[in-house]
């Protein structure tokens, strides 16, 4: 695997899973990608953060020219799919997993089998992309990648899934 070094590629072994210029850039810049992520997402998570950013580094080689804009960028990517698992993890769930005799009953039961309802009734086309969007945590790019449409598609889709949603829920 080869990884940039102030501008020279050199290579490194499958066994040394962070590279000296890697393990250069955060010994310099590590307590400042922590004090980064923690201003904007909290130090309970800010660690944890900064560390997957710098394995996305070492994954993805590239030229440190302006380190601080890379790990910057790098950190927020890696904390926007922390906060996209995060919330699909919160989402409830159309179908439970284990759904018999058994399954436990929640709170908002009503609600969720009204919703269940609702996205069922609407058109095959508007559904996917609705039900890709909220409960499968992707965004509207994988959607459009996933479907093999266009991301404005995929908006127009799920702007007029939402108003059908809504329509249903007033009517």
């Amino acid at each position: 695997m080869k990884v940039a070094e102030e501008g020279k590629l050199s290579t490194r072994s499958a066994s040394d899973p962070w590279p000296a210029a890697v393990a250069q850039l955060y010994r310099t810049h590590g307590g400042w990608v922590v004090a980064f992520l923690a201003r904007r997402f909290g130090r309970d998570v800010a660690e944890d953060l900064a560390q997957e950013t710098f394995l996305r580094l070492t994954r993805h080689p590239l030229d440190w020219r302006s380190p601080k804009s890379l790990l910057a960028r790098i950190a927020l990517n890696v904390a926007q799919d922390h906060l996209r698992r995060e919330n699909a993890q919160k989402r409830p769930r159309l179908v439970a997993a284990d759904e018999g005799a058994g399954a436990f009953t929640l709170p908002d039961q009503h609600e969720t089998l009204l919703h269940r309802e609702v996205v069922a009734k609407l058109p095959r086309n508007l559904r996917d992309v609705y039900v890709l969007s909220r409960f499968g945590g992707l965004t509207y790019a994988e959607i459009a990648t996933h479907l093999g449409i266009s991301v404005k598609a995929v908006e127009k889709r799920m702007t007029k899934a939402i108003r059908l949603c809504m329509a249903r829920y007033r009517g």
